[in-house]
């Protein structure tokens, strides 16, 4: 998570699948992990942030698998990494968000 920092963002809204793609950072405090980013204020996902389920995507990489590497005659394949983490959304405080611009100022300098 910490060396593909990018990801994909799923939350639903009514029936409708909301996903945006973003730069994620992750943060450990005592047993508990919590994932943020900056999203932009014209994206109405942010919107639904409010204590529900939320999927987050990690994409890692990936290469094809020819049928040629196998002994015998076989079908081509797809060797793939992905990571898939479920939690609950939410909007960070006045404080919180502070110490969270502070660590990516950091973290860029």
């Amino acid at each position: 998570m910490k060396e593909n920092s990018f990801g994909t963002i799923v939350t639903v809204q009514g029936n409708k699948p909301n996903v945006t793609d973003v730069p994620l950072k992750v943060h450990k405090q005592e047993d508990d992990f919590y994932i943020t980013n900056h999203m932009e204020i014209n994206n109405s996902q942010w919107k639904t942030f409010e204590d529900h389920n939320v999927l987050v995507i990690y994409q890692g990489s990936d290469r094809d698998i020819s049928s040629s590497w196998y002994e015998h005659e076989n079908v081509p394949t797809w060797n793939y990494q992905a990571l898939h983490v479920y939690g609950k959304d939410g909007i960070l405080n006045d404080q919180e968000l502070e110490e969270d611009l502070k660590l990516l100022l950091k973290r860029l300098c």
